[in-house]
């Protein structure tokens, strides 16, 4: 998780988030969240990225449209990542 870019990690966190998370959906969390326009030419290829690095795995939903899943390796991650951070704002969450 330490190689990915913020914008690799948020990717990563909402498509864990998500119930059926295709690339429209995904952009569309990221929009609201970042509230600016996420361009498929910047989406896509972080996606195939984190497909590459064995976090997401990309199946057909239909012709035209790719879900995406997180893998084991994925969660693992995650977890260990929001560990790391509770270890620095937990304490100042709790005040």
């Amino acid at each position: 998780m330490y190689d990915l870019t913020g914008f690799q990690r948020d990717l990563l966190y909402v498509t864990a988030g998500l119930d059926e998370p295709h690339g429209l959906a995904i952009k569309e969390e990221l929009e609201d969240y970042y509230e600016s326009e996420i361009h498929h030419g910047r989406l896509y290829p972080n996606l195939d990225t984190l497909v590459d690095k064995g976090l997401l795995e990309k199946g057909e939903m239909d012709r035209r449209t790719n879900v995406y899943a997180v893998t084991r390796r994925g969660r693992r991650e995650i977890e260990a990542r929001r560990d790391w951070e509770a270890q620095y704002v937990d304490d100042l969450l709790a005040e």
